[in-house]
């Protein structure tokens, strides 16, 4: 099966626009976006629990800085300069917000 990869994105302060190669479109917050960062400052690698909490990201975070990461990723730098997370792709796409990815086995492949 070939994975599903970006066709677009569009970043705004507000926010991550995604189309992919499936046809599906992701809206991203910004704010969502940092709080699912997946680095080790904000999930134990011990334990696999989140460390960073929702009250710990600023309601007006924005990125400030966006890099690609070979073919298979963004690393993004937060206006609060955190930047040791990189978001792969197949995690952008599992963690889609919209109704549909979230309902009970709407969730991408």
């Amino acid at each position: 099966m070939t994975p599903t990869r970006p066709t677009k994105i569009d970043v705004h302060p507000e926010g991550f626009y995604i189309d992919w190669s499936d046809g599906h479109s992701s809206v991203f917050t910004s704010r969502y976006l940092r709080f699912m960062c997946h680095c080790a400052a904000c999930v134990s690698e011990w334990t696999g629990e989140r460390v960073i909490k929702d009250a710990d990201v600023d309601p007006d975070i924005h990125p400030i800085g966006v890099e690609a990461v070979g073919n298979y990723a963004v690393k993004i730098t937060w206006s609060d300069r955190h930047d040791t997370g990189i978001y792969p792709y197949d995690r952008l796409r599992a963690i889609c917000p919209c109704d549909g990815c979230r309902a009970p086995g709407g969730a991408p492949g």
